[in-house]
């Protein structure tokens, strides 16, 4: 789609559609693509990909526009639907400033033989004019306005800071997912419900996982069937999708390697060596996230911190099935004061102010999930004792035949990059696995 700059607005065009932002007040609307013709003298400034929605990094600062400037294929899911990688993003302040050099991609309709797109710039003769009109201003009054460039070029450097950040977030995480066609924010199961599928995808989501909502929610608020287009449901997480082809009669690899054993050609039939798609989404909740250390367990809507859904998804033939974990932070209320290094907990409630939120998260999980298997991961012995105490105690004040606890010190028992050892505990709770079953 292609990206405009006009006098008061922002244009997003794509085919016969357009989405105009306010460079003023970050307002949005929808209108048609021939709508365009009445703009003031809008200029294409080059090709972006869709849009993320808006966000205001400082109270002193504008509102920005967030757009995808570039995404990377991750891989196809079973139904030929895409899923792509969010690369490079672009952020243009919506007020009367320039933006910088997007590097967009060009154009060729507009910008056919043009190395970089036009910029709306003052001309050569304004400049100088404003210049020397500057110049008069700072000999008269030369106090108040040192200070107030002094504030600017301050204000300029949070600025700069703050969208530094922005960048990295995106752009180093590899985090950020999308696809057009396909919901990555539910699971195989939960997609099965017919009630939804009818909807524009966006409508489809689980809220839960609907990162840029907040950032997109003006558009939202429109509640017109022309808004469906550009609302593009954003997760943060992680999305592998691999092809792979079982082949059953293989050969060893001494056979293989044996002179007197003829090269045989890889026979890729179907029916005989089928393939498989093999798929982990790993979906991030937008509730109660934030940094390690600095957000920790439950608040007062039963949300825990960085809480995750990861979803193993496997294709063969006809035939897709899905297993599904999730995990966070234990859900009682405790923090970790400092920034050293894995800082000493502490407990912030009793047990009667924490059972309410206690029972909240696990409600919400049991109606999602059914029965739920909690892996109490912390360690036994040390000084993550006392949040294991904790969370047992609330467990057992719960007392639902849904929940089944088990506690694995998985510091001590995988110490020195032993990760085989987890085995250990699949093998303990192996009949609660049986029972959990799948999504087929």
């Amino acid at each position: 789609m292609e990206l405009f700059q006009a006098k008061d607005e922002y244009i997003l065009q794509s085919g016969d559609r357009a989405l105009w932002c306010s460079r003023k007040d970050g307002s949005m609307a929808v209108r048609p693509a021939t709508d365009l013709l009445l703009a003031w003298n809008p200029v294409c400034m080059g090709l972006v990909e869709g849009i993320i929605g808006k966000i205001q990094l400082h109270t002193d600062l504008p509102l920005g526009l967030v757009l995808i400037r570039q995404k990377a294929l991750v891989g196809q899911l079973p139904g030929n639907h895409q899923v792509y990688k969010i690369t490079k993003i672009a952020v243009i302040p919506l007020s009367d400033e320039e933006p910088q050099e997007l590097e967009l991609e060009l154009c060729k309709k507009h910008h056919f033989g043009i190395d970089k797109p036009e910029k709306l710039a003052q001309s050569p003769d304004e400049s100088k004019f404003l210049m020397k009109t500057l110049s008069q201003i700072k000999s008269n009054v030369s106090v108040p306005i040192k200070k107030k460039v002094k504030e600017n070029k301050e204000k300029e450097r949070l600025e700069r800071r703050l969208l530094d950040e922005l960048y990295k977030i995106f752009m180093d995480s590899d985090s950020f997912y999308y696809s057009m066609t396909y919901d990555l924010t539910n699971s195989v199961q939960r997609q099965g419900d017919a009630e939804k599928s009818s909807l524009p995808l966006w409508k489809q989501v689980d809220d839960r996982f609907f990162w840029n909502k907040h950032m997109i929610q003006d558009l939202i608020d429109l509640q017109v069937p022309e808004v469906d287009f550009w609302v593009i449901p954003i997760i943060q997480g992680f999305v592998q999708v691999e092809e792979l082809v079982v082949n059953y009669n293989e050969t060893s690899d001494e056979e293989r390697s044996s002179p007197e054993t003829p090269p045989k050609e890889i026979i890729c039939v179907d029916d005989i060596h089928p393939r498989f798609t093999v798929a982990l989404i790993s979906r991030r909740s937008r509730h109660r996230a934030g940094m390690r250390y600095k957000r920790r367990g439950v608040d007062t809507d039963g949300h825990v911190a960085n809480y995750v859904e990861t979803e193993q998804l496997i294709h063969v033939h006809s035939h897709t099935l899905s297993f599904v974990q999730t995990r966070g932070s234990v859900p009682v209320f405790w923090s970790q004061v400092g920034y050293r290094y894995n800082p000493r907990p502490r407990i912030e409630k009793g047990q009667k102010d924490t059972m309410p939120y206690f029972a909240a998260h696990f409600e919400k999980q049991l109606k999602l999930y059914t029965k739920q298997v909690i892996i109490n991961l912390v360690d036994q012995n040390g000084r993550e004792k006392i949040i294991g105490d904790t969370f047992l105690k609330q467990v057992l004040l719960y007392n639902n035949p849904n929940l089944t606890y088990v506690s694995f010190d998985f510091h001590e028992h995988c110490r020195g990059m032993k990760f085989e050892n987890v085995q250990i505990l699949t093998d303990a709770i192996s009949d609660i696995i049986t029972d959990m079953k799948w999504a087929w």
